[in-house]
């Protein structure tokens, strides 16, 4: 479902970061949503997902922080387009989606950032503070362009380190991956370095899969991969699908069309159900449990690791 939301306000709240609030038109209520959501926001040719930072309870607005980065580094443009918003332009938006809520079981909450992956945990440091669960933060980011930085510290108090040098990060991981109780779960959002550091070291220091979660917006570097075949059960198609080219591509290439938004592996939109052959999966949306079962592909990204992959479209 889509959403035509309308421009509240545009502010710059840090060095190349701006704030940016979306409301109906009526300023009606819009779906709540968990902490950890994001929207995909229509930026002209491009479309990319934001993080929610507000309150998911009975919101009346959205908002999102975006870090403006260059189509040439490869945000698409989309970035530099949501700078370019000013109040009262209209923008459609889809309904709140989310792969990144805090477990409900969890003992406390660590949560992870880095720059402008500090925008998810906002939200999940305003609902652990509103229900009074336990959380803890470490955010790392360039001296001046800490977003969202002082009021963190103000709601967090002691429970927030702030680092401004790779050096002090370094240190607090290492501190914070070996002092946390049982049953706490991690949750790390950043520049794709810092998240595989984080993760790595967090693995090396001995905790379980299921308790380490990320938000990844900035799609991985992926290889090729290997050439292979989408047949197509309902149409009785077949499409080659080349190294380098993902399955989506090559669908709608061949005249199949699949709903998509993001192209990222993020939003959840391009889901396919699979029937026979094993999806080599590269999304970041799908759960390990999801993935394990190997029922579905996110087709804007995944590929596959059998020669033929048989899906139901």
């Amino acid at each position: 479902m889509t959403l035509k939301l309308v421009v509240r306000r545009s502010t710059e709240i840090a060095e190349g970061i701006r704030e940016i609030a979306l409301a109906r038109p009526d300023d009606g209520p819009l779906p709540a949503h968990p902490p950890g959501s994001h929207v995909v926001v229509d930026c002209g040719p491009q479309r990319n997902a934001y993080s929610l930072t507000n309150c998911g309870i009975d919101p009346h607005e959205y908002t999102v922080a975006v870090l403006r980065r260059p189509a040439a580094e490869g945000a698409g443009g989309g970035s530099e387009q949501m700078h370019r918003f000013r109040p009262g332009d209209r923008v459609v938006v889809s309904s709140p989606r989310s792969a990144f809520a805090p477990v409900s079981t969890a003992r406390r909450h660590l949560l992870i950032a880095g720059g402008i992956g500090i925008t998810p945990m906002l939200s999940h440091a305003r609902h652990a503070v509103r229900w009074g669960t336990d959380v803890r933060l470490l955010y790392v980011h360039r001296a001046g362009a800490g977003a969202y930085a002082g009021e963190l510290a103000e709601l967090l108090g002691e429970r927030a380190q702030l680092a401004y040098r790779k050096g002090e990060f370094d240190v607090l991981l290492r501190q914070a991956l070996v002092s946390q109780p049982m049953g706490t779960h991690l949750y790390v959002c950043g520049p794709p370095a810092l998240m595989d550091e984080v993760l790595d070291q967090a693995a090396a220091a001995g905790w379980p899969p299921q308790r380490l979660h990320m938000e990844r917006f900035t799609p991985a570097e992926l290889d090729p991969g290997q050439p292979f075949t989408a047949r197509l059960a309902r149409s009785g198609l077949h499409v080659s699908v080349p190294a380098g080219a993902t399955l989506l591509d090559a669908l709608e290439r061949a005249g199949v069309m699949v709903p998509r938004m993001c192209r990222q592996g993020v939003c959840g939109e391009c889901r396919v159900p699979v029937l026979a052959g094993r999806p080599l999966h590269r999304d970041e949306y799908l759960s390990d449990d999801e993935r394990a079962a190997g029922d579905s592909v996110m087709c804007c990204v995944s590929r596959s690791e059998t020669e033929t992959l048989e899906v139901d479209l």
